[in-house]
């Protein structure tokens, strides 16, 4: 997503305050204070955001108040904090691109643009001065005016200078992976503040005008005029989520790929499941939840069969005209419930609460075709989400004519996207077995036995990781939930052992 940056101004350095406490003595000596500068724009990282919909396309920072009389200076504004979740790459666009929100200078000259001479120069003027009351036109006709106005569009051609070179660089790339969090010294003296973390400065807050006594010369010993705050940094940025999944499912499309996580998450993941290719576009998250015994919420929990989408709700669809869910207990009714002669008394939530020892999130993945490393069919995209996974499974169709042919295919696919990658695969899952011998037919029993061995001795010969480790090779039938407590224990095994390794540095 694209944000739009426009810092806040400083404000005006004397400003209406600071003249209306000098009319009564406009002959007396120049005392109105500096404007407060605009607040700055910071972004932070916080694992309590999972999407980037909160995030506005329009961001303004706090103003500075205006300075007062009396050389009063005016507050500055209040930082602002955007917060995105962890995951997230931050760019700034660059000074071609046509995406690009405009800067105060190329906004002002479209609006000058059809003006005259006269009416440009006074609408810019009214843009940077601030006059006392009636004093507009004297100020204008004084030589220290001129001289001040002069020396303020000379350091004004150096801001825009230097803010052309620096949007030309395009320095800002943030890649928020983890979150950000202070700590309070253990030792700090009674009564320290404790500084919450403001996060990465992506825009700073413009400057506050200069009151009149900066303006006092020989010629000009009560100067009337002031000037008004500053434009602050105004910047476009992209937003790009990265999913932060412990696993990632990589298949070809119409793999099974859905209905996997579907049934891993006992129908909890709202994953779209039908018979053509590229069913899901974005990425779903799920949550993976395993008891003691080995046991996960969806081999207990929702019905055993998760068959497409379409046709699930039909069935929902009968159950509730005939009148099926009208006597049904609620969720919070029945958590707890483990039987009859059970002391574990009742308690809200999900009844798997009472179960749950280990956790993991599972995402899956749009489905990849052949030179999706070359962007076909929005490979790019597809595999970004893939990127930060810490273990990968492959997801391959048994049925089909080759299914190790898929799996090159993938592995080929990930090396080329990003070296390296392929290398956190640990799980190949031969899905769809339950379409090989569905008639129990011993010939054909045979043939599936033999397809299966023959995809095991393709892993074993032909995909071996570096490190020697040669991946796990499981036949399932997702839709049917069989065969997936196997499947949940290898996942939490190499998840456990990729959390070690983080938390070990390593």
């Amino acid at each position: 997503m694209g944000v739009n940056l426009k810092q806040s101004p400083g404000k005006g350095g004397d400003g209406c305050a600071a003249f209306h406490r000098e009319k009564f003595k406009p002959f007396g000596p120049p005392s109105g204070g500096d404007g407060g500068r605009g607040g700055d724009v910071y972004i932070l990282p916080t694992s309590e955001l999972t999407t980037l919909s909160t995030v506005p396309k329009k961001i303004r920072g706090e103003n500075g108040t205006h300075g007062q009389g009396t050389w009063q200076n005016g507050k500055s504004g209040s930082p602002l904090v955007i917060k995105v979740p962890v995951g997230t790459i931050v760019r700034q666009l660059p000074w071609d691109d046509p995406r690009r929100a405009k800067d105060f200078w190329e906004s002002e000259e479209e609006s000058l643009h059809g003006l005259s001479a006269s009416d440009k120069r006074d609408k810019m003027r009214d843009n940077r001065w601030v006059h006392y009351p009636r004093f507009e036109e004297a100020n204008i006709a004084r030589d220290s005016f001129k001289e001040a106005e002069t020396a303020y569009y000379k350091q004004e051609r150096m801001r825009r200078y230097e803010n052309r070179r620096k949007m030309a660089a395009a320095t800002i790339y943030l890649d928020l992976d983890k979150e950000e969090k202070s700590e309070r010294p253990l030792n700090a003296p009674l009564g320290t503040r404790h500084q919450e973390p403001l996060g990465h400065l992506i825009a700073a807050g413009g400057l506050g005008g200069l009151g009149n006594p900066h303006f006092v010369s020989t010629d000009n010993r009560s100067p009337k005029f002031a000037t008004r705050g500053l434009e602050g940094e105004r910047l476009t940025l992209s937003l790009e989520l990265k999913l932060l999944a412990d696993v990632g499912l990589v298949g070809m499309p119409n793999a099974g790929k859905s209905t996997l996580l579907r049934a891993l998450t006992g129908g909890r993941a709202k994953s779209e499941v039908a018979s053509y290719a590229f069913t899901t576009l974005n990425p779903v998250v799920g949550i993976v939840r395993v008891a003691e015994d080995g046991t996960f919420e969806g081999s207990i929990a929702g019905p055993s069969v998760y068959d497409e989408t379409l046709i699930e709700e039909q069935h929902e669809r009968e159950r509730i005209e005939s009148g099926e869910y009208a006597t049904t207990l609620t969720r919070n009714q029945t958590s707890g419930e483990v039987s009859e002669n059970s002391d574990t008394p009742s308690r809200p939530g999900h009844h798997f609460d009472l179960f749950e020892k280990f956790r993991f999130t599972i995402a899956d993945n749009p489905g990849l075709i052949e030179c999706a490393s070359e962007n076909v069919g929005l490979g790019h995209a597809f595999l970004r989400s893939m990127e930060r996974s810490h273990v990968l499974v492959y997801v391959v169709d048994l049925s089909a004519e080759a299914p190790w042919d898929e799996l090159g295919i993938l592995r080929e696919e990930l090396e080329k996207y990003q070296p390296g990658m392929s290398e956190k695969g640990c799980i190949v899952v031969a899905n769809k077995a339950d379409l090989l011998a569905s008639d129990g037919d011993p010939v054909e029993i045979a043939k599936a036995k033999a397809k299966l061995k023959e995809l095991e001795n393709y892993v074993k010969t032909k995909m071996v990781l570096q490190d020697g480790r040669r991946l796990d090779v499981i036949a399932t039938a997702a839709k049917f939930s069989q065969n997936l407590t196997k499947v949940v224990a290898l996942m939490q095994k190499y998840v456990q052992e990729a959390r070690d390794r983080v938390n070990n540095g390593s």
